[in-house]
């Protein structure tokens, strides 16, 4: 399927209807009721139709713009999804060019520093050069971590957790002042969906006992760590649609040009997932951390309570 048809099909869903004089579109489909409306910055933001910088630099306006999130002399870690030795156009990976835009708006809200770092599936040196993040990352002036060995992490508590009651986080999390989560958006064959909650497995060094002890209560257990992310940033520019995580070619990958992003982990999962339910059919029901992150108060799912920015490029 290619861009123009894609387009159509979600023109067809209804996801394309109410765009208004602003060039803002419901993305969120469904049927879903728009978000409530009130003056001031955005809870989430979702955005379709453009390059990956330039629908961030949209959507972080809508926010507040980053200092909102980001203080100066402010040390920030930055958490992709670089579990795959895949190159951008296989969507294993979040897109280089998306981190690249985070990393200069953290700059320019006057951060003092800037780390990249995640818990690779794959061989981690083949991850951080083929996904082609940790050259787009050092050319923009940010420090790139390993996270392959046990020593770069350190056990923490989890008091709210139900299942995962502690477990070592990487040295960056812990070390950084703020940190922003950017997940790309694709399947998943245990979870269902990968996205900004369950990329937080790849702060973690054990994430073997996720899969052996009630995955999805896990991938909520993290959630309710006390330093969350101050932002999490959806990567849907290209989304793999099938044989999730890693994928097998690109029949596997759809080009939506889509961005979501908001502090709230859950609703910009949930956000997240109905975008995807218009690629592939996905229940909001079948992403089982949702509900239990909803139920545990981390985020909402309730995605009318929230102030919902929408714009189309």
């Amino acid at each position: 399927m290619n861009r123009q048809e894609f387009l159509k099909s979600l023109a067809i869903a209804g996801m394309t209807a109410a765009v208004s004089t602003h060039g803002s579109m419901d993305v969120l489909a469904q049927g879903a009721k728009r978000g409530k409306k009130q003056e001031g910055p955005a809870d989430l933001a979702a955005v379709i139709g453009g390059e990956p910088a330039e629908m961030f630099n949209a959507a972080i306006q809508r926010m507040g713009g980053m200092g909102r999130f980001v203080k100066k002399g402010q040390k920030v870690c930055i958490k992709p999804n670089i579990g795959w030795i895949k190159t951008p156009e296989l969507a294993g990976n979040t897109n280089p060019e998306l981190i690249v835009a985070v990393i200069k708006a953290c700059q320019q809200a006057g951060a003092s520093e800037v780390t990249v770092f995640d818990h690779t599936c794959d061989e981690w040196r083949g991850c951080y050069t083929t996904s082609g993040i940790q050259e787009a990352a050092e050319n923009a002036g940010a420090k790139v971590l390993p996270g392959n060995d046990e020593r770069y992490y350190t056990e923490v508590q989890l008091p709210l957790a139900k299942n995962l009651k502690t477990c070592k986080l990487h040295n960056a999390i812990l070390e950084c002042d703020c940190w922003i989560n950017i997940p790309i958006l694709k399947t998943h064959s245990g979870a269902r969906m990968t996205i900004a909650m369950k990329n937080l497995m790849g702060i973690v060094w054990d994430r073997r006992f996720f899969h052996t002890n009630n995955l999805n209560q896990c991938i909520a257990d993290i959630c309710t760590y006390e330093k969350m992310p101050v932002l999490n940033i959806v990567d849907a520019y290209r989304v793999m649609k099938s044989n999730g995580p890693r994928g097998r070619s690109l029949a596997d990958v759809v080009n939506p040009k889509g961005l979501f992003i908001s502090p709230d982990i859950v609703a910009v999962d949930t956000a997240a997932t109905r975008f995807f339910n218009q690629i592939v059919e996905m229940p909001l029901d079948e992403v089982g951390y949702l509900a239990i992150g909803d139920e545990m108060n981390i985020g909402t799912m309730n995605l009318n309570s929230l102030n919902t920015a929408r714009v189309r490029m």
